[in-house]
C-alpha cells in the first residue's frame, strides 16, 4: 500500500515548513538525549483538515503507520546481517516512513561527525589567519623627512656646489702648442723607427712622363688586379677620414688619420713594428685632410678639426706645428708647385692662405665666401690660381688673386645641385673635367675646359651615397694615372669598389668578400694609385 506523507494531503506550503522544521528539531532533541521520539502535537486547524481528507476516502494515517510498522519489522528481522534499526515505539504521533527515514540518516550523520572531531576541525579553520607584519628596522640616525619649503612658506635654501669628478678624455684633450715628438703609441716606450723606413720616407722620387693606356687596356689591367690577405691590415684604431701614398715607386708606404686625431703609418710587407704599422698621436680630433709633399717626401702634411696643421720633421722625428686657429678645419691643397704655400678652408666658409716659410703659426690672407658652409676645396693642377669649393649646395671656382675679405665673387658656377656636396675635383693631369659627388645620389662631371661663368654639364649618373651618421661620406675622386676614370665606393652588399669612366658608363667592380667587408669611402683614390 502506497503511503502518502501528512504534508502531501493538502496542507499549504507556509504550514507544511513551519510542521517540518519543529519535527526536526524536536527529534534531533531528543535523540540527543537517548529518549524515544514524541508524538508530534498538530493543531486543531491541522487535526480538523485531516479528518475531512480522511473522509474522501485517502488512508488513514493510523493504518499508513501501523502498516509501514510491520513491513519495517519485517524486513530488519528477515537481513540479520544488516544493522537493526530501532525505531521508537510511540511512532503514531504523525510521522511517516519518508520522515523516520530521513530522521535516522541525519542521526547516523551526526554520530559519524562527532566520530571524526569534525567539529573541532571546523572552529579551527574558521580561525582568522595572523598577520605577518616585516619588522621596520629602525636606524640610530634615522634620515628627516623632506618637506615642501613653499608649503612652509620659508625661503628657499642655498645649494651646495659638488666637486665636480676629472673626467679624463685623453682623445679629447686638445694637444699642447709647440712641436710633437715622434713616438709610435702602438710600441714600447722608448722605440725608434727603423732605418728602413726612414730611408724609404725619405726617398725622392724621379719624375718621370705619365703613360696613359686605351680604355681597353686599361681595363684589363683593372681586372688584372687582386686583393691578398697580406695586403690587408688595420692601421689606426677608429674610422678613417683620410689617406695618403707616399710618392716613392720602389716601395708601397701609406698613411692614414682616424677620428680621434690619430695618424698611422703602414709599409707594406714590412715586418718592422706593429706588422709594418707605426701609430701617432699628434693631433686630438679626426684628421680630415693629409697629404706628402711632392718636392719633400719626408713630409707628412695633415689637417685636423682641433684647428692645425702639422708636418713631419723626419730627421728631428718631431711633427711640426704649421697652423693653429680656434676655428675648425676641413680640408687643404698646395697652390704652389714646391708645397710651401697651402690653400685651407674651414667649415664656416673662410679660405686661408698659409705660407710655411713664414715664422709663426698664423695665415697670410683670409677670405670669406659668400656661403654658410665649405666642406671642401681643390686646387687647379695647372692653373694653381684657380680652385674650386664645396659649398653648401652650390660649386664654384674662384680665382685666389681677387679674394676679397667679403664678398668674393666666383669665376664659374657649376650648376644642377639640389643637396649639398660633399666634394668637387679638377681631373689630376689637365683639370679640364670636375668631379662632384652630391646627397643628392647623383656624380656629376663637367666641362672646365675653358671657364665661363656657367660650366656646362658633361655627364650625370644616379649612384647611393647615403652612408648615413656612422660613416664617412662616399667620395668621388680621379684615377691619378688615367684622367679621365674615376673610383668610388659602393653601398652595396657584398661591399665592393667601383671604377667609371668619365661618360658615366662602369669599367670594373672590386669585390673581395673575405678580405674587402668595409665601406670605401675616401680611400679609393689612394688604392687605385697604389695598385696601378
Amino acid at each position: 500500500m502506497e503511503v502518502t506523507p501528512p504534508h502531501d494531503h493538502g496542507i499549504p506550503g507556509a504550514q507544511r515548513r513551519s510542521l517540518r522544521r519543529a519535527s526536526e528539531k524536536q527529534l534531533s532533541a531528543t535523540l540527543k538525549e537517548g529518549l524515544p521520539p514524541k508524538r508530534l502535537q498538530y493543531s486543531s486547524a491541522s487535526t480538523h483538515h485531516q479528518r475531512a481528507v480522511r473522509e474522501k476516502g485517502k488512508v488513514s494515517l493510523q493504518e499508513a503507520v501501523f502498516e509501514s510498522k510491520e513491513t519495517s519489522n519485517t524486513e530488519y528481522s528477515s537481513d540479520s546481517d544488516k544493522t537493526e534499526k530501532e525505531y521508537p515505539a510511540d511512532v503514531s504521533g504523525g510521522l511517516s516512513i519518508y520522515e523516520l527515514e530521513r530522521l535516522e540518516n541525519i542521526r547516523q550523520n551526526q554520530a559519524f561527525l562527532s566520530s571524526i572531531n569534525i567539529a573541532q576541525a571546523t572552529k579551527a579553520l574558521k580561525q582568522k589567519p595572523t598577520k605577518r607584519v616585516l619588522k621596520i628596522c629602525q636606524t640610530k640616525n634615522p634620515v628627516p623627512v623632506r618637506k615642501s619649503m613653499r608649503l612652509q612658506k620659508k625661503e628657499a635654501e642655498v645649494p651646495v656646489e659638488l666637486p665636480q669628478e676629472p673626467v679624463e678624455l685623453t682623445h679629447l684633450a686638445g694637444k699642447p702648442e709647440g712641436p710633437i715628438e715622434m713616438d709610435p703609441v702602438n710600441l714600447e716606450d722608448g722605440s725608434k723607427l727603423p732605418a728602413g723606413l726612414l730611408e724609404l720616407w725619405t726617398e725622392c722620387t724621379v719624375v718621370s712622363e705619365k703613360s696613359r693606356f686605351d680604355l681597353k687596356r686599361y681595363r684589363v689591367a683593372l681586372k688584372s688586379m687582386t686583393l691578398s690577405g697580406d695586403r690587408v691590415t688595420k692601421v689606426v684604431k677608429d674610422r678613417i677620414f683620410s689617406a695618403a701614398f707616399h710618392p716613392c715607386t720602389r716601395h708601397l708606404l701609406m698613411a692614414a688619420g682616424d677620428k680621434f686625431g690619430r695618424v698611422g703609418l703602414w709599409d707594406l710587407g714590412s715586418v718592422c713594428g706593429d706588422s709594418g704599422v707605426f701609430l701617432f698621436e699628434p693631433h686630438s680630433r679626426p684628421v680630415s685632410c693629409m697629404a706628402f709633399s711632392s718636392t719633400q717626401p719626408a713630409s707628412l702634411i695633415s689637417l685636423s678639426y682641433d684647428g692645425t696643421i702639422r708636418s713631419t720633421n723626419v730627421e728631428k722625428a718631431i711633427f711640426d706645428e704649421v697652423y693653429r686657429s680656434d676655428e675648425s678645419l676641413n680640408s687643404f691643397d698646395f697652390l704652389s708647385v714646391d708645397c710651401s704655400t697651402m690653400l685651407v678652408s674651414t667649415w664656416d666658409g673662410d679660405v686661408l692662405t698659409v705660407d710655411r716659410r713664414t715664422p709663426g703659426t698664423s695665415h697670410v690672407a683670409v677670405s670669406t665666401l659668400d656661403t654658410r658652409n665649405l666642406r671642401c676645396i681643390h686646387v687647379h693642377p695647372v692653373h694653381k690660381q684657380y680652385f674650386v669649393a664645396s659649398e653648401s649646395k652650390d660649386v664654384h671656382i674662384y680665382d685666389v688673386r681677387s679674394l676679397k675679405k667679403k664678398g668674393s665673387k666666383p669665376v664659374s658656377y657649376l650648376p644642377g645641385h639640389s643637396l649639398s656636396i660633399s666634394c668637387a675635383y679638377f681631373s689630376p693631369e689637365t683639370g679640364n673635367r670636375v668631379l662632384t659627388t652630391c646627397m643628392d645620389n647623383k656624380i656629376r662631371v663637367f666641362d672646365t675646359s675653358e671657364f665661363k661663368t656657367q660650366v656646362p654639364l658633361l655627364s650625370s649618373f644616379s649612384h647611393n651615397v647615403q652612408t648615413g651618421r656612422w660613416l664617412s661620406k662616399l667620395r668621388a675622386v680621379w684615377d691619378p694615372k688615367q684622367e679621365e676614370c674615376f673610383a668610388v665606393g659602393s653601398m652595396a652588399r657584398p661591399r665592393v669598389m667601383q671604377v667609371f669612366h668619365e661618360s658615366g658608363q662602369l669599367l670594373h667592380t672590386f669585390s673581395d668578400e673575405e678580405n674587402l667587408s668595409t665601406v670605401c669611402s675616401g680611400a679609393a683614390k689612394c688604392c687605385i694609385e697604389a695598385q696601378l
